[in-house]
Order: structure tokens, then sequence, then C-alpha cells
């Protein structure tokens, strides 16, 4: 599934071709994905214009004029596609097309269907089901090693189980998870609760490091990812830990693989403790 660097890789490529921009057409080839589309779904679309595009963890935040917002994720294997008005007829995964009144065509694909969209009036963002309990968005300023600290206080759960809680921090998910806590030498089984200052400011400056990296390298293409542009990310060459299982840590080690909550853990028993 995408994470927060795919994400944020995939708004900053629609940035040039939707901001500021108005939908002229918007069309509809089904009439669910994970859930149905809300009713009215392509009209109420048709002909706002779109005044910003935020993220928010794996979310694209698409705010609307008329005080409308588009919520997008792109589930396991969804993308978007950008393309002349009259490139030629979408494809059988080709299920949303969004046409800009400059003739820009961007097309969302999801082969899987676990991608969702749904529409919010824009003041009811932060309380929408999809987004009230999310934790802090890792990236921002008013996270730091205090926060941290605080959403882990106590917790006996795995400190890489608490990092995939969207409660803890909002974004994270397996691949950068495996990457921080390897470079923050934190084992990934550790107990969350159990962390000292020093550890956990370290894991703090490794997740914004091991994001902001991965965002500059257009996110991890390991099977679906894929930028607006076409282009694939390539974080996945950097990878240090994350499905390495059997080759050589730096340290000369060999990286270990371990299951988490039915999620596959990878790390080096030498260089986290």
């Amino acid at each position: 599934m995408p994470e927060l660097p795919e994400v944020e890789t995939v708004r900053l490529g629609l940035l040039p071709v939707w901001e500021g921009r108005r939908f002229a057409r918007v069309t509809c080839y089904r009439p669910d994905l994970r859930k149905p589309f809300p009713e009215g779904f392509a009209q109420t679309l048709t002909g706002r214009t779109v005044e910003r595009l935020d993220r928010r963890a794996k979310y694209l935040l698409v705010g609307l004029s008329g005080g409308m917002a588009l919520i997008v994720h792109l589930g396991m294997s969804g993308h978007m596609i950008i393309a002349p008005e009259d490139t030629g007829p979408v494809g059988k995964h080709d299920h949303v097309v969004f046409v800009t009144d400059q003739g820009i065509r961007v097309t969302f694909t999801d082969p899987r269907r676990f991608g969702l969209m749904d529409l919010c009036g824009t003041d009811d963002l932060v309380r929408h089901p999809l987004l009230a309990a999310l934790g802090p968005e890792p990236l921002s300023p008013s996270f730091d090693a205090q926060v941290l600290a605080h959403a882990l206080a106590g917790r006996s759960v795995s400190i890489k189980v608490a990092l995939l809680d969207q409660k803890t921090v909002a974004g994270l998910g397996n691949i950068y998870a495996c990457e921080s806590l390897f470079r923050s030498g934190i084992h990934p089984e550790r107990a969350a609760g159990s962390l000292s200052k020093p550890k956990i400011k370290a894991l703090t400056a490794a997740i914004k490091a091991v994001l902001t990296e991965a965002i500059a390298a257009g996110g991890t293409t390991l099977r679906d990812h894929m930028r607006p542009d076409g282009q694939l990310g390539y974080f996945q060459h950097c990878f240090d830990v994350y499905d390495r299982q059997g080759q050589s840590c730096r340290c000369g080690d060999t990286v270990r693989r371990v299951v988490q909550s039915g999620r596959s853990t990878f790390f080096c028993p030498q260089c986290q403790k």
C-alpha cells in the first residue's frame, strides 16, 4: 500500500496541472471502488476549481471551490496518470477520469479497486471518519521527540507495531517503519514504552530523514506505485533492511525477518538492540 512518500509524490505531481484549474469534465466508469462513490459524485465535481491540494497521512485532500473537498485514498494499486485530453480510450482498470479546463486528463487507475474517493465539506474535513483519529504528521514542525514520547508512554506493544498505528504517527507504513528503526538502532520487537529519551529522539530524527529522502526519490516502487508523470520511484534502491532478508547488513551480520501483526519486519540483530 502506498505510504506517505508515495502519496506526497502523487500530490506534488498533480499540483502543476490541478491547482487553480477547473474540472471541465469528470467521468466515473464504475459505481464503486472499495466503497460506492457518493451520489452525484461526478456531477458535484464538474465545474469546480481546485483551490489547494493537500495530503493528510496517506490521503490526498483536494480543496475545491464552493467549500467542497475531495478525499482520495490510492488503496493497494491505485495511481493517477497525467495525459492530454485526446489520449486514447480508457482501459479496463481506469475508473475515474478528470479533465481540466486546460485539456489535461488525469486518470485514476486501480486494478485491485482497494482505493476510495469521498466528498466532504471543507470545514468538516477534520471530523471526517477517515481523518478524525489520525495522529501527528511526521514531517510537520510540531512532530518532535516529546510528541512521540507521549504517544509511546506506557505502551507494551512492540515499537514496530506502535509505529504502524496511525494514531501514533500518521502516514508511516511498513517500509518506512522498518527503515526508521534500523537507522535509529532500535530492535523492532522492543516494547514501545521502554525506549529511552535518547532513543526516541533518534527515532524521531530517523523518521523525518527517511520520509524526506523517500519523497526526494519519488517514493518506493515495489509493484504498483507510479508517479503521475509515469515515472517510477527509486527509493527501493536505498533500502538498508526492508525486503533484504538473508542479505548482508553493512555491519557484516545478516538481515533477518520476523512477522509482527501479520506484517513482515526486516531488521539487523547486530545494529538494532
